[in-house]
């Protein structure tokens, strides 16, 4: 990999982190327009890890209130935000118990151009439909504790464990069927990816640990840097998009996305 790879790289990866397009199904299908060789799992950390600390910089004040707020209702005085970190905290749980479900069938079945592209073109129109047709609600639903519609955002979120589901699309999807406005949703996905990321990160660790993948570490650092920073402007301006325009143009990129990927593979 050389350094004009691993700057597209990371760019695509801190764009796709957080659009609702799927970074998995971008980056899996990224070596083939590039005809370069997959950057493998160290690589993969590293851009993960830049991605990880654009959440944790621009959320930190949310971030360190809700820690705060979630050890108040431990210790049985629940603050403002209590019920937030709650909501959080088990929508997380139920799509770590999905994924380790879910694994196995997403590492045989869900990599291939047909696969991805059927994703991208599904949960694309489910996304477009949710958005236009579920009202968008100003009241803020996620500072009270909201069982049912937390479960069902867990387990759609580990769907995006499938290439072309995007966690992102999927998050946003079931959280407007179910209510919420299109700011808090967004809000509540970006919050909800950061440990998924980060227990992303650690299962792969081993990896590095062992030391049994080459690697070049200025390529890491590489993918590390621009992650980051893309990151942080996406999340900047996609909060300010999609409370103006919603979330049809990501749903027709999709749709034109899945259609791309079924000519070409079709020509192969």
């Amino acid at each position: 990999m050389d350094w004009s790879s691993a700057t597209i790289y990371g760019i695509l990866q801190g764009l796709t982190e957080f659009l609702p397009v799927s970074s998995s199904g971008h980056l899996a299908l990224l070596p083939h327009v590039l005809s370069i060789k997959d950057p493998g799992v160290v690589f993969d950390l590293a851009m993960h890890v830049g991605t990880a600390f654009s959440i944790i910089i621009y959320f930190f004040k949310d971030i360190k209130e809700l820690l705060r707020a979630l050890i108040a209702l431990i210790k049985g005085r629940p603050e403002a935000k209590s019920y937030y970190a709650l909501n959080m905290v088990v929508a997380t749980i139920v799509t770590f118990i999905l994924v380790l479900l879910l694994k196995g069938l997403a590492k045989e079945f869900g990599r291939t151009p047909q696969m991805i592209a059927f994703n991208l073109a599904l949960f694309g129109l489910l996304m477009f439909l949710t958005d236009v047709f579920f009202k968008d609600h100003d009241r803020p639903q996620m500072n009270e504790w909201q069982k049912g519609k937390v479960i069902f955002i867990g387990l759609f979120q580990a769907l995006a464990i499938f290439p072309g589901v995007s966690r992102s699309g999927s998050t946003l999807t079931i959280s407007r069927a179910l209510g919420l406005g299109r700011e808090e949703a967004t809000r509540f996905s970006f919050l909800l990816s950061l440990p998924i990321i980060l227990a992303g990160f650690l299962y792969k660790l081993p990896v590095l640990i062992e030391g049994g993948e080459p690697f070049s570490l200025s390529m890491c650092f590489m993918g590390i840097g621009v992650s980051f920073v893309v990151g942080l402007v996406t999340i900047h301006y996609f909060l300010k998009f999609i409370k103006r325009m919603g979330l049809w143009l990501f749903s027709l990129y999709r749709l034109i996305l899945a259609g791309l990927i079924l000519m070409n593979s079709m020509t192969l």
